[in-house]
């Protein structure tokens, strides 16, 4: 699997925009936001108000509602992101646009600068200046998804399942690690669980992308192999089924399950509903999908 990379994926003008309501043509509005918020310290006589100011990073969709991010303590964008709507935002929220431009904006690219070297150097096996340079990353954000993944795949690759497993742990428990945006490092990411036979990783994994992601038939597929290696057959079937209750055409399922059967590993209860799957299959006819790799758990 080739990754695309990009050394600096952040906008050439980084500007925050200012809202200019819903003109056609103007550009979507991209940059740093505050808010402030009045707490009371101390009790009686000593209570005093105090000012806390936080800052976001905020990006329009398409669809005119706002994705806003908090800044960690080296000003980026990091953690759980949260939708809100424009009057939200105009109303609640102050843009600082010189914050953005000369703190920011910079920190941001550096810190793609750093993921793409790290990227180039795993992606030649030179997995120690990889490691080194991921660290430097998740040293600035250490929620950084493709910091994650880049590093717990070239513990991977140097065969480290036990620093692996230390990265699987955070993975699991960002949501933002199983966006359309991550897709290629994801699956990569647990099919090397497997391939490392981390196999209750690699379910645990599929697990958690299954709760967070739309349905989708190739991680049915990819939880069917994970369970197959545990010799779970029952789940296996099971979630083969579910892929092609999805899409019954996708073809790596039709011959999964087809080897499933021709091994006898369909367990006894599930024989009927698979003899009906297959001669429904066998009607009307199938085409071609892609998945991680063909049946049978390979």
């Amino acid at each position: 699997m080739t990754d695309v990379i990009r050394d600096d994926p952040l906008p050439t003008n980084p500007t925050a925009h200012a809202p200019q309501g819903g003109q056609r043509g103007r550009e979507r509005i991209k940059g740093v936001f505050s808010t402030q918020e009045v707490k009371k310290v101390g009790t009686g006589t000593t209570t005093r108000k105090t000012i806390q100011k936080g800052f976001w990073y905020a990006e329009e969709s398409e669809k005119g509602d706002v994705e806003v991010q908090p800044l960690n303590n080296n000003y980026i964008p990091s953690g759980p992101k949260r939708r809100i709507t424009m009057d939200e935002l105009l109303e609640k929220f102050a843009p600082e646009p010189e914050f953005y431009v000369q703190t920011v904006f910079p920190r941001m690219r550096e810190l793609n600068k750093t993921v793409a070297r790290a990227d180039r150097h795993r992606q030649k096996g030179e997995t120690f200046s990889a490691e080194y340079e991921y660290g430097n990353a998740l040293q600035v954000d250490e929620e950084n998804v493709r910091a994650n993944f880049g590093l717990g795949l070239t513990y991977l690759s140097r065969g480290e399942t036990g620093k692996a497993d230390d990265i699987f742990e955070r993975l699991v428990k960002l949501e933002a690690a199983f966006d359309e945006e991550h897709k290629h490092l994801f699956n990569e990411f647990g099919i090397n669980l497997r391939k490392n036979q981390m196999f209750d990783q690699a379910v645990t994994y599929y697990s958690r992308a299954l709760e967070l992601t739309r349905k989708d038939e190739n991680l049915h597929l990819n939880m069917a192999r994970a369970m197959l290696e545990k010799k779970d057959f029952a789940g296996t079937v099971e979630h083969i089924l579910k892929a092609l209750e999805l899409n019954p055409a996708i073809d790596a399922g039709i011959k999964f399950l087809q080897w499933m059967q021709a091994k006898k590993l369909v367990p006894a209860e599930q024989q009927d509903v698979v003899r009906e799957a297959l001669a429904r299959i066998a009607g009307g006819g199938k085409a071609a999908a892609s998945a991680d790799t063909g049946g049978g758990g390979s």
